[in-house]
């Protein structure tokens, strides 16, 4: 097999990473995609850094056996603490890419009030997010908010019921009052519930994750590495989990094609 016709490898600690494989699938509707979710030691952000390390390592390697010619860390926490040891493994063999925050698209809106970066424990708490929020902070007032436990929700496959708008309501609807910029979605999952995020805010409040500048990214490393499937045929997408549920997978080509 020619590496162009290889697939490209996607992961995530659950089912959030196929928010990202979507916008993938439009920027690149002829490449071959495997996903991998670790549904079965979600969430990741409540782990250690080691622990997320070894998980992440983990599904690598799983990708790998299945042939892949790129990694996209389609998580937040997994990017946070282990993507520069995963590129330091692989990335002579293949082109290995991580996502972060999206809060440069935030900063240039130029709007009044907080940015609220809404994360795991976890991506907050790492240097790597501390040195993006730093490169900005002269410039905009921007809030981390952590969000434990809402991961769970939506693994759950509560993506707009009571629940996520109560746990909304809670959590984020109180900062309005001072005025909100932008959200920033820093976990994978948080962009299936926008849709509940736009009823209990303000709907002019800009809804912002990092997908559409990842998938964009992917594009640019397969381009480089000469790489990149230039099939007329449209690609198909593969989906795993560790879980061993139907539930899981029923949930997990549900939100594919949401």
């Amino acid at each position: 097999m020619k590496v162009e016709d290889k697939p490209i490898g996607f992961f995530d600690s659950g089912v959030g990473g196929i928010s990202v494989l979507k916008e993938a699938v439009k920027v690149l509707p002829n490449e071959n995609f495997i996903y991998f979710g670790d549904s079965a030691n979600a969430p990741y952000g409540v782990k250690t850094v080691n622990e997320v390390k070894k998980l992440t390592f983990n599904a690598a390697e799983f990708l790998i056996k299945k042939n892949v010619k790129a990694i996209v860390i389609a998580c937040n926490t997994a990017t946070s603490a282990a993507i520069t040891d995963l590129r330091d493994k692989y990335e002579d063999s293949m082109p290995v890419i991580g996502i972060e925050p999206a809060l440069k698209p935030a900063v240039e809106l130029k709007r009044k009030g907080k940015i609220i970066i809404m994360a795991t424990p976890m991506t907050l708490s790492e240097v790597k997010f501390k040195n993006l929020m730093d490169n900005y902070a002269d410039v905009s007032d921007i809030m981390p908010l952590p969000c434990p436990g809402l991961v769970e929700l939506i693994e759950s496959g509560n993506t707009d019921g009571d629940e996520v708008r109560e746990y909304l309501n809670r959590m984020v609807k109180p900062y309005e009052e001072e005025g909100i910029a932008a959200i920033v979605l820093g976990c994978t999952h948080y962009p299936f519930i926008k849709e509940s995020m736009r009823k209990v805010l303000d709907s002019r409040t800009p809804i912002i994750d990092g997908s559409i500048g990842t998938a964009r990214q992917l594009e640019r490393q397969l381009t480089e590495h000469k790489i990149k499937n230039n099939s007329d045929s449209k690609g198909s997408v593969e989906i795993f989990n560790s879980l061993d549920d139907e539930g899981i997978m029923k949930l997990s080509y549900h939100l594919f094609e949401y």
